[in-house]
């Protein structure tokens, strides 16, 4: 009898079993499908995020790429118009020292005296001296303040990569 009661409790610990394990396939099979499409969708927006990130990167390198190409554009337009204001400030500066000239040679055309000729001749080299130092210095300082212009747009352009992406690198 013992036996028959130990082969009862068998049977029904094998259903008990039998039925956990079924009701566990059962569960599986239903909730796997749902636990792949929450992880899934987890990643795809998770992607989503990071391509957006990308994406917006992307549009700033080539807004800053931009923004490059201006400001090197406006700092040529600078100094062209500056090498023509310099040109035309040398040609001016040469013209007038041409007509001196040619204004003390009428002159020593008209000299009564060798002692006349050598003081014309010292007044233009003395004066032709001191206008080349005159100009000198106001060219060199026209190019300087030119130089200052034409860079301005470059430097600003420095100073923005410099905010930008100098938070990037630390």
């Amino acid at each position: 009898m013992a036996s028959k009661k130990s082969v009862e409790a068998v049977a029904l610990v094998t259903d008990s079993v039998a039925d956990a394990a079924a009701e566990a396939e059962t569960a599986t099979t239903h909730t796997a499908p749902a636990q792949v499409a929450a992880v899934l969708e987890k990643t795809q927006a998770e992607a989503t995020v990071q391509m957006e990130k990308v994406m917006k990167t992307a549009e700033d390198l080539v807004s800053f790429g931009q923004g490059n190409y201006e400001a090197f554009a406006k700092a040529g337009q600078i100094w062209a118009a500056g090498v023509q204001d310099l040109s035309k400030q040398v040609a001016a500066t040469a013209q007038a020292q041409m007509d001196q000239t040619v204004a003390t040679f009428k002159a020593l055309a008209g000299v009564k005296s060798f002692k006349e000729a050598i003081d014309l001749q010292s007044t233009l080299a003395r004066s032709t001296v001191e206008k080349a130092v005159s100009e000198t210095g106001k060219l060199t300082d026209a190019s300087l303040k030119l130089t200052e212009q034409a860079m301005a747009p470059l430097t600003a352009r420095v100073s923005v990569a410099v905010e930008k992406f100098g938070s990037v690198a630390r």
